[in-house]
């Protein structure tokens, strides 16, 4: 379902001039929950109003589409300082930054690392740990943040 919903408003928040950096998806409750994070491609800091529209554009995609078959919350914010970090275009663009990464599964008994990001080369993530250098496989990545 997440993959659905990313592939249905990524182009609507793109077409508000907004970069769509993570989707949430949670069916685990009574009400599921879509949280979306976005960005403005500007550089200009995300603000309430931002938000506002995006969530208006994106619940009427919703409304139509229907593709959620129960009620849902919606909540769209700004990434905040603990950023998700989705793509390799996202990653590249915060090489040398401090990040914690999961992955889905691990790599030498380990799946949580928290470091130092290096470049981006062939779908690969680098990142320093303790004087280590790890290569993570995008495609393997569950979970990645900023620390702010």
């Amino acid at each position: 379902m997440r993959n659905r919903l990313l592939g249905l408003l990524e182009p609507v928040v793109a077409e508000l001039g907004y970069e769509l950096i993570e989707l949430e998806f949670s069916p685990a409750s009574a009400r599921a929950l879509v949280r979306l994070y976005i960005d403005r491609a500007d550089g200009v800091p995300v603000q309430l109003d931002d938000c506002e529209r995006a969530s208006q554009a994106i619940g009427k995609v919703l409304d139509a589409q229907d593709p959620i078959e129960r009620e849902y919350q919606l909540e769209v914010s700004s990434p905040g300082f603990d950023r998700p970090l989705r793509t390799a275009a996202h990653f590249a663009r915060f090489a040398g930054s401090e990040a914690r990464i999961e992955l889905s599964q691990p790599i030498e008994g380990r799946r949580g690392f928290r470091g130092r990001l290096g470049p981006i080369e062939d779908g690969v993530v680098m990142i320093e740990v303790d004087g280590r250098e790890w290569k993570l496989p995008l495609s393997g990545i569950s979970k990645a943040r900023l620390v702010g």
